[in-house]
C-alpha cells in the first residue's frame, strides 16, 4: 500500500510495512539541479545589502532574512543538502503518528542527540548577522541559535521560527507545551541502561539537523506520555509532511511583506514554506540574494547570487561597519 503526500513542495510516497505502520521515502526536489555561477562579487552584493549601490536604494533595515541549515554548518549542525551532507531520511509527521514504534524510533534517536544538540553554540555568521538592523530573520532551522545569538548581541531584529524549535515539547492532544530538558531527564529515568544496551557513546555521535542520530535498535526505548493528559508528546517542529501554524505564518509574511527585498542565507529552498516567500519577493520585483553554496529552487528568481561560505559573507556584510565593533563579531 502506498499513499502519496505533497507538502512543503517535497513529495513524500509512505509505504506499508509489517507492523502496521509506515516509512516514508522524501524524493528531494532539488533532484537534477547544479550550481549555478555567482552574478556578482560578495563586494558588489554587500554593496546593494548596505544601500551603497544607489541603484536599489534598500539599506540594512529593509531587508528580510530567511535562512536555512547552511547557517548552522559552523556549530556542528550538519544540513541534509550541502556538498558533504549525508543522504538522510527526516521524519514524517505521518510516520511519528503512524505506529507506537516509529515514536520509539524518534524519541530514542531525539534521546541519544539532544545533549550535543543543546551544546551548540552560535557562529560567527549567527553573530554577524544579529549585528545588522534586518527587518527580520525567518529561520528555517529548529536549532535557536539565531534567537542564541540575538540574546548575545542585544540585537531587536524580529527572529520567527517559522519551523518550530526542539528545546520545546508539545502535547498533541490538549496543546500543552513542555521544556525539553525536562523530557530529556523523564526518558533517562524510564531508559536508565538505553545507551549501554545499543552500544552508543552520546558525546560521539553524529547528529542531524532536526536533532536526532542514526539508530537502529530503538525497538524498546520507553516514550513518555504528557504528564497532564496522558497524550503524545512531540518535539514543537514542523515535520516534512506537517503545516506551519497559521500565526507563525502571519507573523513571517507581515516581515516579508514589509521588507524592500529578501536575503537567503544558506538554504536550498527545497521546501515550499521556504520558497513562498521568495516567489513573493520576485512576484512584486523586490529584489532577491540568495547566498549558498550549492544549487537552490529559487536560483532563477535571484537578481544577486552568492556561492560562498555563507559564514564568510555574512562577517563581511557585518563587518561593512553596520553596527557594533568588529570584535564583537567573533564566534
Amino acid at each position: 500500500m502506498n499513499e502519496q503526500y505533497a507538502d512543503h513542495g517535497t513529495r513524500l510516497t509512505l509505504q506499508q510495512f509489517d507492523e502496521g505502520g509506515f516509512v516514508a521515502v522524501i524524493f528531494d526536489p532539488l533532484r537534477g539541479r547544479t550550481r549555478p555561477a555567482a552574478s556578482h562579487s560578495d563586494e558588489e552584493i554587500i554593496d546593494v545589502l548596505t544601500g551603497a549601490d544607489g541603484t536599489v536604494g534598500v539599506d540594512t533595515s529593509g531587508w528580510a532574512v530567511l535562512t536555512g541549515a547552511g547557517m548552522s554548518t559552523d556549530s556542528g549542525v550538519p544540513d541534509y543538502r550541502g556538498p558533504d551532507a549525508v543522504p538522510r531520511q527526516p521524519m514524517t509527521i505521518q510516520t511519528f503518528l503512524s505506529h507506537p514504534d516509529q515514536r520509539a524510533r524518534y524519541w530514542a534517536r531525539s534521546w541519544v542527540g539532544w545533549p550535543r544538540m543543546r551544546s551548540a553554540r552560535p557562529n560567527a555568521g549567527h553573530l554577524g548577522l544579529a549585528a545588522l538592523p534586518v527587518a527580520g530573520i525567518v529561520m528555517q532551522n529548529v536549532d535557536g541559535l539565531h534567537q542564541a545569538a540575538a540574546r548575545q548581541m542585544g540585537s531587536d531584529s524580529p527572529v520567527i521560527d517559522l519551523h518550530g524549535s526542539l528545546d520545546r515539547v508539545i502535547c498533541l492532544d490538549q496543546g500543552h507545551m513542555f521544556d525539553r530538558d525536562w523530557v530529556q531527564t523523564r526518558l533517562s529515568e524510564l531508559n536508565p541502561d538505553f545507551a549501554k544496551l545499543v552500544g552508543i557513546d552520546p558525546i560521539d555521535v553524529e547528529t542531524a539537523p532536526d536533532g536526532d542520530v542514526d539508530l537502529e535498535e530503538t525497538a524498546d526505548f520507553v516514550v513518555t506520555d504528557c504528564p497532564r493528559c496522558g497524550g503524545l508528546l512531540k518535539p514543537d517542529v514542523v515535520y516534512f509532511g506537517d503545516s506551519v501554524p497559521p500565526a507563525r505564518l502571519q507573523d513571517a509574511n507581515r516581515i516579508c511583506d514589509e521588507a524592500s527585498g529578501i536575503v537567503v542565507l544558506g538554504s536550498s529552498l527545497a521546501v515550499l514554506s521556504g520558497l513562498r516567500f521568495v516567489r513573493a519577493a520576485a512576484k512584486e520585483s523586490k529584489p532577491v540574494v540568495i547566498v549558498t553554496d550549492g544549487p537552490t529552487r529559487g536560483d532563477e528568481l535571484a537578481d544577486y547570487r552568492s556561492i560562498s561560505r555563507v559564514a564568510d559573507f555574512v562577517q563581511d556584510w557585518a563587518l561593512r561597519g553596520i553596527q557594533g565593533d568588529d570584535d564583537k563579531l567573533q564566534a
